[in-house]
């Protein structure tokens, strides 16, 4: 047994509870391998034993009043889990499935991720089962500052610095914010995806889903293609989704499909984003109400209750932009069959295992999230860097900085599949890539 398996072996065992991570450290640990035999001296420093067990992991209960006067009682989470290049650094969820397996997946996801940046910040992740979704506006304040009274202990400027996910937008990040202001008087930058009034950055609320869209158009580029004329799918219809589909939009392509958890809107034709925009941004309602903005002679457009079917439909490019695991293998194997040519991750390891590995087996190009999705915590390193100098960037610089942060990840990830004998490969490249670093930076620190 290798020591890669023998590592991978005892994650199995030690986290026997904790199906997310152990499904995000095979995929990693098993690409690691051809590193490990050009660099014996990482095995004698002990480093993936090291690598897999986080720095440090809080649990905390959050109390917190709802508008009937009830007390109610959620379980809040952040895993630090390695800061060897910077402060920890991964957003805050709040939904109904988190647990600390999911959140464990996404901060060790965030490792490699936030080294394919090139900026120096560390992986970390954090959250809560709180259910933003039927809550009062002051509900939402009460569980945040509860929340936020517990989380800034442990977070600061150049220790963790925490932004939004999945259930945290503008909204929950100012109500967290606010709480660590009255609770530290400090007016520095502990969370990011801020308002603009207090310190937040230009294009931050766009930037994963236009990053997505970066590195996909710089891997048409390279194989002398484009967006024009592309049809395309994105799974989703949250802040990663809706400025993914925007920007596709942008470059010339039609997006004939988004969904959310009730089903999804298909339109040859393409969808009208501002509509989609106006359900989810303003309204916050289901995707369903979509068919409401049309006259009905004039509608095209149709509702298909269940996500998941949303592979079925023919494409060119899909950009998963949902959840975790929302595309597998049966999945994989429709758009593989329907002539499908870029699958590119904006959730984080929104493809099982078995459509990841089809994929790779496939005539396709698959570029995973942790490179393709990175655009949105790279543009959180830009904001801490205008909050530090007290400066605030146009849109166009943010967004121009951005881009090229994305066509270097394309370029970093395809340049080590190449060395390491994978070419076209990106989920090796992409674990390679972020890893070197990482193991990098842990080797000149020393055991600790």
């Amino acid at each position: 047994m290798s020591y890669v398996e023998d590592i991978l072996e005892n994650v199995k065992e030690k986290n026997a509870d904790q199906p997310e991570f152990i499904q995000a450290a095979t995929e990693i640990l098993e690409s690691l391998e051809p590193v490990f035999e050009k660099h014996p001296e990482y095995e004698k420093a002990g480093l993936l034993e090291r690598f897999v067990e986080p720095e440090r992991i809080i649990i905390f209960r959050v109390p917190w009043i709802d508008d009937e006067g009830n007390v109610k009682v959620n379980r809040g989470f952040r895993v630090q889990f390695n800061s060897a290049i910077g402060p920890y650094k991964g957003g805050l969820r709040f939904h109904p499935s988190v647990n600390l397996s999911i959140i464990k997946f996404l901060g060790f996801e965030q490792i490699l991720k936030n080294s394919l940046t090139g900026m120096n910040i560390g992986g970390g992740k954090g959250g809560s089962d709180f259910d933003p979704k039927g809550k009062s506006d002051n509900e939402i304040m009460k569980f945040c500052q509860s929340f936020m009274n517990e989380l800034q202990k442990y977070i600061g400027p150049d220790t963790d610095v925490p932004a939004g996910d999945i259930g945290v937008g503008s909204r929950e990040v100012g109500y967290l914010f606010g709480q660590y202001l009255r609770m530290n008087n400090k007016h520095h930058c502990v969370l990011t995806g801020s308002g603009l009034e207090y310190g937040g950055s230009l294009a931050r609320t766009e930037a994963t889903g236009y990053g997505l869209v970066y590195i996909t158009e710089e891997a048409l580029k390279q194989r002398g293609d484009s967006f024009e004329g592309k049809k395309v799918i994105v799974s989703g219809s949250g802040n990663v989704a809706t400025y993914a589909a925007e920007k596709a939009i942008m470059l010339g392509a039609t997006v004939i499909a988004m969904s959310d958890s009730s089903g999804y809107i298909y339109d040859e034709n393409g969808i009208q984003l501002s509509f989609i925009k106006e359900i989810k941004e303003v309204k916050r309602g289901r995707i369903s109400e979509y068919l409401d903005y049309f006259k009905e002679e004039d509608l095209t457009a149709e509702f298909v209750e269940g996500s998941t079917n949303i592979w079925d439909l023919k494409c060119d490019i899909a950009l998963p932009c949902a959840t975790q695991n929302e595309l597998d293998y049966e999945a994989a194997k429709k758009l593989v069959a329907n002539g499908t040519k870029y699958v590119c991750e904006g959730a984080n390891m929104p493809c099982t295992l078995e459509a990841t590995n089809y994929f790779l087996d496939s005539d396709i190009v698959y570029l995973p999230g942790k490179a393709a999705n990175a655009g949105g915590v790279a543009t959180s390193a830009l904001e801490m860097a205008q909050r530090s100098a007290r400066l605030s960037w146009t849109f166009e610089e943010v967004d121009s900085r951005l881009k090229n942060i994305m066509i270097n990840i394309y370029n970093n990830i395809d340049d080590a599949a190449k060395k390491y004998g994978f070419e076209g490969n990106y989920v090796m490249g992409s674990n390679i890539a972020g890893f070197i670093k990482v193991a990098n930076a842990m080797m000149a620190q020393g055991v600790i």
